[in-house]
């Protein structure tokens, strides 16, 4: 476990992105987010996780930029949600201490990253988190435990939008919702995704831009086919609607 950490101080811009938000922090919140951040720029120094070494910076493109997905949170009535491809816990672990009232999975398939995670967990005291260090396509098809499981699937940093859809559809419930933070090619990544929301029967509801990115909004409408989500890392190699592809499943 990491030891005692003294929490980060966020810059005054800081809060007042979060004021905007309509963001009301329990107490003792804001040194659960400064005491996460701090153990992840620590942790920077051993193994890469972020290219953000400065801790102002590192509050507004990473804590602030995580929490932006709040209100969306809130909106879907979630109970349940997974953050695929975590990495250093963005933006899952902000996420799970602004909303302590729902259950948080950081899904996470680099070990040594998925141990940062747990080693987090616990020194912050996350009850309302597990790490699971495994892929979205294995998990992808665990009926038991995650297929068609979670409220809400959160990304950032996961890959162009084809793959993503692919391997986070066959985890929500119908109804439910992908969150997907990207940057300045959103529009381009949408158009590009058209085959792959068709074929899992997902479609964008809506994007949002922030001060930091464009959130894609992304709604499953009918179960996922069987046929998905394919062996890991075929998503990303052959994307859905690039190259030669499978007769559409019923």
């Amino acid at each position: 476990m990491p030891e005692p950490i003294e929490p980060l101080r966020p810059p005054e811009m800081f809060f007042e992105q979060i004021r905007a938000l309509d963001i009301i922090f329990d107490e003792g919140d804001v040194d659960r987010l400064g005491r996460y951040l701090a153990l992840l720029l620590e942790a920077n120094r051993h193994f890469n996780l972020t290219a953000v070494k400065d801790p102002g910076e590192a509050w507004m493109k990473h804590i602030c930029d995580s929490l932006t997905l709040v209100p969306f949170i809130i909106s879907a009535e979630a109970h349940t949600v997974i953050d695929i491809g975590s990495g250093g816990g963005l933006p899952g672990a902000p996420l799970a201490i602004a909303l302590p009232q729902m259950q948080f999975t950081l899904l996470e398939a680099t070990g040594k990253k998925a141990r940062f995670l747990q080693e987090t967990v616990a020194a912050l005291k996350m009850t309302n988190v597990v790490v699971l260090n495994d892929r979205a396509e294995t998990i992808g098809r665990d009926r038991e435990h995650h297929r068609e499981h979670y409220d809400i699937v959160t990304a950032r940093a996961v890959g162009r939008l084809p793959a993503l859809v692919e391997i986070a559809a066959p985890l929500l419930r119908i109804g439910g919702h992908l969150l997907a933070i990207k940057g300045a090619k959103a529009a381009e990544e949408i158009a590009d995704a058209k085959e792959a929301l068709y074929r899992l029967h997902s479609h964008v509801l809506t994007t949002h831009r922030t001060e930091t990115g464009t959130i894609i909004i992304i709604e499953k409408q009918r179960r996922s086919p069987k046929l998905y989500p394919r062996r890991p890392g075929e998503p990303g190699r052959a994307p859905l609607g690039g190259g030669k592809e499978r007769p559409t499943p019923a």
